[in-house]
């Protein structure tokens, strides 16, 4: 499952599409099927056009990312979950550092929590979710993040396995057990939140919804836009991609909902 869901990823991304199209294209007008061509080519420019100079991406990111509001901080808090996808784990493990990529907030936020509630306890789970399965992964990371800050070692919990979001619950679930932990806040992107919530619902883990790491203001509207071309891209991709996740794990019962609320 691991391994189709990222060759799915691989060929079904907006501009793997567009580019599949074009070759196609290329193929049916070298042996004259020029119909298929001519319609290859179309669908490829209407690919490139919605991904790139739209903000149809922008808009189906912000619809993931509203669907839970992040709540008060709680008068008291004795546990957190965060899930991996904060750190670049191929560069950390061979330059030794702490680089961040654009999920970093969800660390940043985990860290903010636990200095204002020094009794919480922090479970990282996130493995390496590369294919080749040789990078550190984000909770071997957060045991080095996190004593930078004054976060002792003895309040980390650390999940080093789980290479997909259903992995991250399945093998939190033991481990909470084991810790005799509950009610924890589950803190996540906030356009990752509604197929996080899905899983660990269907599971029966109870949970507190923590989005955190927004890519969108909250006002998008669907319109042309030609100044940002590479962040339109980015989003558009970041959407598909969790909405494929979100279908693929509904019909696979993963999930307790289509869309999670």
């Amino acid at each position: 499952m691991f391994l189709f869901s990222k060759l799915v990823w691989v060929f079904g991304q907006p501009l793997s599409l567009a580019f599949l199209f074009v070759l196609l294209a290329l193929i049916s007008g070298l042996i004259r099927f020029r119909a298929i061509s001519m319609l290859s080519t179309g669908c490829a420019c209407v690919i490139l056009f919605v991904t790139l100079y739209t903000t149809a991406g922008n808009y189906l990111l912000q619809g993931l990312e509203d669907r839970f509001a992040k709540p008060q901080d709680p008068a008291d808090l004795q546990c957190m979950i965060v899930l991996g996808g904060g750190f670049e784990n191929e560069v950390n493990t061979v330059r030794h550092g702490i680089e961040m990529n654009a999920g970093g907030d969800r660390f940043i936020e985990t860290l903010r929590l636990a200095q204002k509630y020094p009794q919480s306890r922090i479970l990282v789970s996130g493995g390496d979710g590369s294919m080749s399965g040789v990078y550190e992964g984000d909770a071997v990371m957060s045991g080095r993040f996190f004593p930078l800050f004054g976060v002792a070692n003895e309040r980390l919990v650390e999940e080093t396995t789980s290479r997909t979001t259903f992995e991250n619950a399945v093998n939190t679930k033991d481990l909470l057990a084991a810790q005799g932990l509950s009610n924890c806040l589950l803190i996540t992107s906030g356009y990752h939140m509604p197929r996080s919530v899905g899983i660990f619902r269907k599971l029966g883990i109870d949970v507190t919804p923590w989005p955190t790491d927004y890519r969108t203001d909250g006002r998008e509207r669907l319109a042309l836009d030609f100044t940002q071309p590479s962040r339109n891209s980015q989003n558009m991709a970041t959407a598909v991609r969790e909405w494929f996740g979100l279908v693929g794990y509904y019909f696979a019962g993963r999930t307790s909902a289509l869309y999670p609320e």
